[in-house]
């Protein structure tokens, strides 16, 4: 015996409310309907229906096995959608964003290369620094950096995130390497987008507030400050590890270093993603791991 057999005319029937009307959607007779019906009560061993002439209502049991029918219903599509999609081409319109100047950097180029692959799609990309919300904005997918806030959306990491405290030679030769956490105080230390830097404190994440001479919102003049030798910088992997290998920077605090972040691809919840979503998040999952920064 099929144990989906019935579980479609069921919930048709609990959805319209009527056996004529569900037999209408499902395109059979009404007496196949109520055959199904009685036959699936039957195996249950459980009234489904309160009938009368003129409609039907779910018994209290008919409506605790309507909620579970339907998520059947709704898993078995996505499935026969998940596999007629592994090889659907990526088209229709795909809005997505990210901060600028990471964006501008990573994931600006690796979305034109995708582009150049998949010429039935079109894509808007907003670049911002303020975190947009994906559902209000109609937003298909955005690139996070860091920690997650929002528990609303799913997320697929892309790539490590790993922060460094960092200064040049020259300014460490004018005014000493810090050797603890305490002696941030009498550093200058070069702020971007937020006063409090993140560290690692006795196998936790701890924030500690900085103070300095100079500030600016974007990482890249917050290295070229560092790189001028005027103080001490936190920032990113892909900003300062081409500088720490040539020895034009120096990280400082190791063993304070925050734990890892990430990279990371955030879009709404739901159960089955497109295949221009999917695509593109795989071609910068692989995009981003070719990259230098990440090697």
């Amino acid at each position: 015996m099929n144990r989906w057999e019935g579980l479609d005319e069921f919930v048709a029937v609990a959805e319209c409310g009527q056996f004529t009307a569900a037999a209408e959607r499902l395109g059979l007779s009404s007496s196949q309907v109520s055959r199904q019906i009685a036959r699936l009560e039957e195996r249950l061993h459980t009234r489904l229906f309160y009938r009368t002439t003129r409609k039907v209502a779910l018994t209290e049991a008919g409506q605790t096995f309507l909620q579970h029918c339907q998520r059947l219903q709704d898993a078995r599509e996505e499935a026969l959608n998940a596999i007629g999609d592994l090889g659907s081409e990526p088209k229709g319109l795909l809005r997505m964003t990210c901060a600028v100047a990471y964006g501008e950097r990573f994931i600006v180029p690796l979305v034109t290369q995708f582009m150049a692959r998949n010429s039935r799609l079109s894509v808007e990309i907003e670049l911002s620094n303020r975190t947009l919300d994906l559902v209000q904005d109609g937003f298909d997918i955005a690139i996070r950096l860091g920690r997650l806030q929002d528990s609303r959306m799913l997320a697929t990491r892309l790539a490590p995130r790993r922060m460094y405290l960092c200064a040049s030679s020259e300014y460490l030769q004018r005014y000493g390497r810090p050797h603890s956490l305490s002696e941030l105080a009498r550093h200058n230390c070069l702020i971007g987008s937020s006063d409090m830097w993140i560290f690692q404190l006795e196998g936790r994440e701890a924030s500690q507030r900085v103070n300095g001479n100079w500030r600016c919102n974007s990482g890249q003049a917050v290295l070229d400050a560092a790189l001028a030798g005027l103080g001490l910088c936190q920032l990113p992997d892909y900003y300062v590890l081409e500088h720490l290998r040539s020895g034009a920077l120096v990280s400082l605090l190791d063993n304070h270093q925050p734990p890892n972040t990430a990279v990371w691809a955030l879009y709404p919840q739901q159960r089955h993603l497109s295949p221009k979503v999917r695509q593109l998040i795989d071609a910068l999952r692989y995009g981003l791991a070719q990259r230098p920064e990440y090697a």
